[in-house]
């Protein structure tokens, strides 16, 4: 895991909101960085090679693939993660309180 991934994780592993969170876990034939199976809430964290036009081309089409499987996906950058993980980590309890099952 980047330094990111692994800040965000340990906020994430401890049922933030009442959520179990699952990392690197497999969803079709992609990996999730973080996925919370019960709210169907996908989170990952991109470098800067996800910047290219080809991987932005890979990613919305994965996107749309998760998507179509009932899954939402939100993205932050590795920069958002460690230069502000408080933001980061409010925007992620906004989302899973706006689709609470």
């Amino acid at each position: 895991m980047t330094e990111a991934e692994s800040l965000l994780w340990e906020a994430l592993r401890n049922n933030i909101q009442g959520y179990k969170f699952r990392r690197q876990h497999p969803i079709a034939d992609y990996i999730a960085d973080f996925v919370c199976l019960s709210n169907k809430l996908i989170i990952e964290v991109d470098g800067g090679y996800h910047d290219t036009e080809e991987q932005k081309a890979d990613d919305r089409l994965r996107t749309d693939i998760l998507n179509k499987l009932g899954f939402r996906v939100i993205r932050f950058k590795n920069e958002e993660v460690t230069t502000n993980p408080k933001e980061v980590i409010s925007l992620i309890k906004e989302e899973l309180n706006k689709y609470s099952i």
